[in-house]
């Protein structure tokens, strides 16, 4: 009887101990509780509403580059690379579909899913990505808070996604794919972009600023199913997209120049072809391009520049044209002027030749720019001082970029008179020992053209912003290099030396102003070993409209008017029937070019 006392007591008494902290741990829930609401509840409330509150970046799109037409060369795509919380997948719960949680619950075919985890988020997600549910679980069952699962997914998958449920642990980072309309057509010229959409090389680097946007933002509150909360946006701010660019470059023009370019350079083998279309009132580009087969937007076009912006040469017999405008200008001769000029000529030690042996001719100095006399340059150079050579150079642009801004141009290369040896100081008359680019020939024969005035050359044509305010470059004002009748005397020397090639490279209807040349280059054994031939024209030459611009390396065929000269012909046949240029009126009064 007494231990039954003994073990009552003992019951009673653990009873009571457990009921007195029983008592103490609900006091100190009921004191918590009551701290939580009537003393911290604001700040509670605030972390709550904190946790839900996210700032999320609206992306600007980059603008547009357009042909001068409006033909779209390169634009921005809405793509999403959609983007995984594997911490988060790991540890989901499917919520189940009730009229609360409608708008974010989760079932397959209408039917509860019975698993939880990543294996649930991928049987969820599968169908949508068009993904293996086996690959996806696997990529979601990876350490770590963030997982690649599918790139450049398309706008109306990003919003099914958004659909599921699965705010928090699936989401989309915009990209905005860059593409690109015309392959190979000015690929290495347009450029590309980097993966964070910034402009690297070619026209997408040299006009970045104002290709690029603004992005913009929002902040509100996201519900479970990382969805907005209606009424709780707190702040925003509008993308802004970038401007949009036009070329000058016409894509049609473009398009035929590449493809004769092509087929110049297997008809005549040359290592490669490029030419430059230049609109003579303007100076805008028209087409430039060359037999680099290079994609737009791919690895070779951020890596390489367009050849024919950064290819540079010996002008060759071309150069005699700026030699004979400089000759004029500074007062020393007239195209009318007198020569007996033999095939060779040693001039302080120095031997000069033609291209082929000929008995001493009567030639105007017309008639030696007609006949493309070395000889005859230097014979004729007498009053024409080498600061004058120079000069007249620099003056037509040889030495210096076009100022168009082209990352990757080269300015080619012309030393100082004070640095010309014996030699060098008459080969530069006829073209030699100083280069070029395609774009510098191109504008000094498009400033005969243009009555002895050189215009800035420009491949942008306008700049149109967000919000439709256009724009254009400003250029520097054009600059008279000689005058009107200088230039007017030089084109027709000119037209007489295109008549020199009229079968092979004549347009039928159309007067022409053109010189050819041909020029040694370095080749690959660092000897002069290969051969430049080039050819520039202007057509029509009676009315001035447009300066083609021709160079080859290593044609078979050698001289310019017999390789780069047919393929000018078919460039300017193009061009004249596209932009429906009336015919020449009949040649008159040519200046004589023999005695």
């Amino acid at each position: 009887m007494s231990n039954r006392r003994t073990s009552t007591k003992g019951f009673v008494s653990r009873s009571t101990t457990i009921c007195l902290i029983m008592t103490l741990v609900a006091l100190l829930c009921i004191g918590q509780l009551a701290s939580i609401q009537l003393l911290h509840g604001r700040s509670t409330a605030q972390a709550a509403t904190a946790s839900r509150t996210l700032p999320v970046t609206i992306s600007a799109q980059r603008g547009k580059i357009l042909d001068t037409n409006g033909s779209v060369l390169a634009q921005s795509v809405e793509r999403y690379t959609i983007v995984a919380d594997p911490q988060a997948a790991q540890s989901f719960k499917p919520t189940a579909c009730t009229p609360d949680t409608k708008d974010y619950c989760q079932q397959i075919d209408g039917k509860p899913i019975d698993t939880t985890g990543a294996a649930a988020v991928a049987r969820i997600l599968a169908p949508t990505l068009g993904m293996d549910p086996m690959e996806l679980g696997a990529k979601l069952s990876v350490p770590g808070r963030y997982a690649v699962l599918k790139k450049d997914v398309d706008p109306e998958v990003k919003r099914a996604i958004d659909k599921l449920g699965l705010g928090g642990i699936i989401y989309g980072e915009l990209s905005n794919e860059r593409l690109y309309s015309n392959g190979t057509m000015i690929g290495a010229l347009l450029g590309g972009v980097d993966v964070q959409g910034k402009g690297v090389a070619g026209i997408e680097q040299m006009e970045n600023a104002a290709l690029t946007g603004k992005n913009g933002y929002k902040v509100y509150q996201q519900g479970n199913g990382g969805e907005e909360i209606p009424g709780t946006l707190a702040e925003s701010k509008d993308a802004v997209n970038g401007s949009d660019v036009a070329l000058t470059v016409d894509s049609d023009v473009d398009w035929y120049v590449k493809k004769v370019l092509a087929e110049g350079k297997q008809k005549y083998q040359a290592d490669w072809a490029l030419a430059v279309v230049q609109d003579v009132p303007t100076g805008q580009i028209v087409a430039l391009d060359d037999t680099d087969q290079i994609e737009a937007g791919g690895d070779d076009a951020k890596l390489n520049v367009a050849k024919v912006v950064n290819q540079t040469f010996e002008p060759g017999s071309i150069g005699k044209v700026v030699s004979m405008a400089g000759m004029l200008q500074s007062g020393g001769s007239q195209l009318t002027d007198k020569f007996t000029v033999p095939d060779q000529i040693n001039k302080n030690g120095q031997v000069f030749h033609d291209a082929e042996n000929h008995a001493a001719d009567h030639w105007t100095l017309a008639g030696i720019l007609q006949q493309s006399s070395n000889v005859g340059m230097v014979m004729a150079s007498g009053n024409y001082s080498s600061e004058q050579r120079y000069d007249f150079m620099t003056k037509f642009g040889f030495g210096q970029n076009s100022g168009m801004g082209l990352p990757g141009e080269s300015s080619g290369t012309l030393a100082s008179p004070q640095l010309w040896d014996g030699r060098t100081k008459d080969t530069v008359l006829f073209g030699q020992g100083y280069t070029v680019n395609a774009l510098q020939l191109t504008n000094a024969v498009a400033t005969i053209a243009n009555k002895g005035v050189r215009q800035q050359q420009s491949i942008i044509k306008s700049v149109t912003d967000a919000n439709g305010h256009v724009s254009t470059p400003r250029e520097p004002q054009p600059t008279r290099v000689v005058d009107e009748q200088v230039a007017s005397q030089m084109s027709d020397a000119m037209e007489s030396a295109a008549a020199q090639y009229q079968a092979f490279s004549g347009v039928d209807g159309y007067r022409i102003a053109a010189k050819s040349g041909t020029a040694e280059v370095v080749g690959a054994d660092g000897r002069l070993s290969s051969i430049v031939s080039d050819w520039s024209g202007i057509i029509p030459a009676d009315n001035p409209r447009f300066v083609i611009t021709v160079v080859m390396k290593n044609p078979h065929g050698s001289f310019g008017g017999l390789t780069s000269g047919p393929v000018f012909k078919q460039i300017g046949e193009f061009l004249m029937q596209k932009y429906e240029v009336p015919t020449s009126a009949p040649r008159k009064n040519a200046i004589p070019v023999t005695w």
